[in-house]
């Protein structure tokens, strides 16, 4: 065979593979937004310097700011079951974070720092008063480091199972930056994306590790989850990319050492997340840690009557 019908057939082979893969990636954004979970009654969006920014506002009174763990699976909708209950005497806002739910998902690096400039912006331009804050998860870090930006803008903190302080700390390697450039490639980094987010792993995810309770988990949760990582044709693989790629690095020690703010850890059943907001208690022993009974990472949707009395015992609440 001659080299020009080698490579007449390479092209060929290469181009049905690509056509094949986005076929497969395309038909993967389809099923998973079908359902359209992700449709506000209304929207309202703050015009960031980096993306336009989904929030709600609700109720009167002391502002307090939700903001959900950061991950491309989660949005605003980790708050629903607490939302309308706390807005009788507080006005809470709820976001989506850059890169998740319904905000704009640009194709950058996402950092810790990237986050402090948008919570910071957001209580300066939309709440323009000092805010309490609730934030879960990973998004811990950047609350704190938020507060010790701008501390005259953030009131109270209540961290619902923060991220592992050291953990936290780790930095790219050679093998994290490999992984963030497979993930961005167009086609084979999408896909790779959509393996990583299909259904099942986050099926698995509220099994062992976000519902203490099995019988709890509702399956419109897990839809809601699973769209939401594919919500604007997978462009959420950009953030999923940093992710991976150990860039939101954050030194914790650092930003709790200047603060002074009254803090509060509220976990779960999960021994190893006791353990990890003690090491918080550690470095600021004016920390207070409470825990929920038979509760996992997402207490705001499992137990969102128990979350909401440690809320209102820690913000003073009536």
């Amino acid at each position: 065979m001659s080299w020009k019908k080698v490579l007449t057939i390479t092209t060929v082979l290469a181009g049905a593979t690509s056509v094949g893969i986005h076929l497969i990636n395309k038909a993967i954004y389809i099923s998973a937004t079908i359902d359209h979970l992700l449709k506000p009654e209304t929207e309202t969006y703050y015009d960031w310097k980096f993306g336009k920014i989904f929030y709600t506002k609700q109720g009167q009174g002391t502002p307090v700011l939700l903001i959900h763990d950061l991950n491309t699976s989660s949005s605003e909708y980790e708050w629903k079951n607490i939302v309308k209950t706390l807005s009788e005497s507080r006005t809470v806002y709820t976001l989506d974070l850059l890169g998740c739910g319904r905000s704009e998902k640009p194709n950058l690096t996402y950092t810790n720092y990237l986050y402090v400039q948008l919570v910071n912006d957001f209580i300066k331009n939309i709440i323009k008063e000092k805010s309490d804050v609730i934030v879960t998860g990973q998004s811990s870090s950047f609350i704190l480091g938020a507060c010790q930006n701008s501390s005259n803008i953030i009131g109270n903190i209540i961290m619902i199972n923060p991220a592992d302080i050291y953990t936290t700390a780790h930095i790219p390697t050679n093998r994290s930056r490999i992984l963030t450039k497979l993930i961005l490639l167009p086609l084979v980094g999408t896909l790779l994306y959509n393996i990583l987010v299909r259904k099942d792993n986050i099926e698995k995810l509220f099994r062992e590790h976000y519902f203490f309770d099995k019988s709890k988990i509702r399956h419109e949760d897990i839809m809601t989850y699973y769209e939401t990582a594919h919500y604007g044709n997978s462009s959420s693989k950009y953030l999923f990319a940093s992710l991976s790629g150990n860039y939101l690095t954050a030194n914790i020690m650092l930003y709790l050492k200047d603060l002074s703010n009254s803090i509060f850890i509220i976990t779960g059943t999960d021994e190893k997340n006791k353990s990890e907001a003690e090491e918080y208690q550690k470095l600021l022993p004016s920390i207070e840690i409470f825990s929920l009974s038979e509760a996992g990472y997402l207490p705001q949707l499992e137990t969102p009557d128990k979350l909401l009395e440690q809320i209102k015992i820690c913000l003073n609440i009536e």
